[in-house]
């Protein structure tokens, strides 16, 4: 009796740790939808139709996105900086609009400018 619930208790354990396991740590790297989502306050400022510099939404999207992009891997970093520009074709995004939401913002660094 006492060897089969010796048994159960090992049993239980080791099912725990498994599904311990498969959950995994989230991940802390952003998607492409996370940040086009963080960018579209600055949608209408970068293709021209809105304000002549950026809101405070897009800045403090753009300041969220830069952070989260300077927090992941490269490769992570890349594929999303090109999906960024993809979007911004795709709207229509005047570039020189683009590099002057750094400056206007006041974000720093640019995650996508140096990402091969």
């Amino acid at each position: 009796m006492e060897n089969k619930m010796m048994g159960c208790a090992v049993l239980a354990f080791g099912l725990m740790f498994l599904v311990l396991n498969a959950s995994g740590s989230p991940s802390n790297d952003i998607s492409c939808r996370d940040a086009i989502t963080d960018l579209l306050p600055c949608k209408s400022f970068l293709v021209g139709s809105g304000p002549a510099s950026p809101t405070a939404a897009c800045c403090l999207g753009a300041e969220t996105a830069t952070k989260q992009l300077l927090a992941t891997t490269t490769e992570t970093r890349k594929a999303v900086c090109e999906c960024i520009h993809k979007w911004g074709r795709d709207v229509g995004a005047n570039p020189e609009n683009g590099n002057k939401i750094r400056e206007f913002c006041k974000t720093g660094l640019s995650p996508c400018k140096d990402v091969k």
